[in-house]
């Protein structure tokens, strides 16, 4: 008997067709899929995770914190889009539980995977500390302690401390003078002792390459310049008359006269919250202390502010005049005057002014 196989035959070869297909496409498939899956995590690792933003925004983390407070502070700091996808990478990698402690700062369009990886290698960035000018202890702790990782506290003791002062070539009651008026650079957890360290050497370069010559042809120490410079810097509202208020100071101190320097009061009156009075009464003249210029000669024993760079230059950059008094004037500058006769004149012209504008 014949059998036809024909049929068989073409069975089998559209079995091979379509199995060829079905291999094809399967394949096909797992490589669109693994694709697809490859992308995704890709996206989770390297696309943006950040919001639209200009410049940087800056957070500071915890290394000691648990992965959902480094979540939030990024959050908070309006630097993480997706936290999912943040947790999903650190948990993933590990990376989360490596987080170093410190301040950060990121641009717009930071993927999860450059998030992590600094935070994870401690890269941080610098805080920019700014120490303002004829300032108080107090307030430049608080600022400081604003930007950095200690508390105003620690840095008024580290003002205090004996051992700091003498390896910085000066005393506790003068160091804060030496905390030169700058924006400085620290990383977050620099201690207090070494920002007034670096300050402070920041300050003595300063000295070095602009004033020492200056101080040398007038017969002033580093101290005396310094002193001086403080006077001048809570006296003058304006930085052009700073030479001449220093030029005042100067013949007064050539002539043996005392300073009589309003400032000088100030500080001895100043509160504890660090404001000074406005006005200086004539009782205030008397009080017995070694700051006071009215009844001591000379310079007082130490700076009583930090001045500007511009006010410890004038001092050694005075002009040379022949005024011995000035009074001030009403409109934040001030009168001189060579005689004491003009200057009474010129004294009671704002003190008219001054009872004019609190009646």
């Amino acid at each position: 008997m014949t059998v036809d196989t024909s049929f068989f035959d073409t069975a089998r070869s559209w079995l091979r067709t379509q199995t060829g297909r079905w291999v094809a496409g399967g394949l096909a498939a797992v490589l669109l899929l693994g694709g697809m899956g490859a992308g995704f995590v890709g996206w989770i690792a390297f696309g943006s995770n950040t919001p639209a933003y200009d410049g940087e925004r800056t957070v500071v983390v915890s290394g000691d914190a648990p992965l959902s407070a480094t979540v939030d502070s990024l959050k908070d700091a309006g630097i993480l889009a997706s936290a999912t996808r943040f947790r999903w990478m650190a948990r993933a990698t590990g990376w989360g539980e490596q987080v170093k402690t410190g301040h950060y700062a990121f641009a717009a369009g930071a993927s999860t995977y450059d998030l992590l990886d600094v935070l994870r290698r401690g890269l941080q960035t610098p805080v920019r500390l700014t120490i303002p000018p004829g300032s108080r202890p107090d307030v430049v702790a608080r600022v400081a302690a604003s930007d950095l990782a200690f508390d105003a506290r620690a840095f008024r003791a580290a003002l205090r401390d004996t051992s700091l002062a003498r390896s910085l070539d000066t005393q506790p009651g003068r160091l804060f003078g030496y905390l030169m008026p700058e924006t400085y650079e620290f990383y977050w957890q620099t201690p207090p002792e070494d920002v007034i360290r670096t300050i402070k050497r920041s300050f003595d370069r300063f000295y070095t390459r602009d004033i020492a010559a200056g101080a040398e042809r007038l017969d002033l120490t580093k101290t005396d310049v310094l002193t001086l410079a403080s006077i001048v810097e809570w006296e003058a509202l304006l930085d052009e008359e700073k030479p001449a208020i220093a030029g005042v100071y100067l013949n007064r101190l050539d002539r043996g006269w005392k300073l009589q320097a309003d400032p000088t009061i100030q500080y001895v009156l100043i509160d504890e919250n660090g404001s000074r009075v406005r006005r200086v009464l004539y009782k205030h003249l008397e009080i017995d202390h070694p700051y006071n210029t009215y009844r001591n000669p000379g310079l007082p024993p130490g700076p009583i502010t930090n001045p500007a760079p511009s006010t410890v230059r004038a001092v050694v950059n005075a002009n040379d005049h022949d005024y011995m008094y000035f009074a001030a004037d009403g409109t934040g500058g001030h009168a001189f005057a060579e005689t004491h006769r003009e200057h009474l004149r010129n004294a009671r012209a704002y003190h008219r002014l001054l009872d004019q504008r609190e009646e």
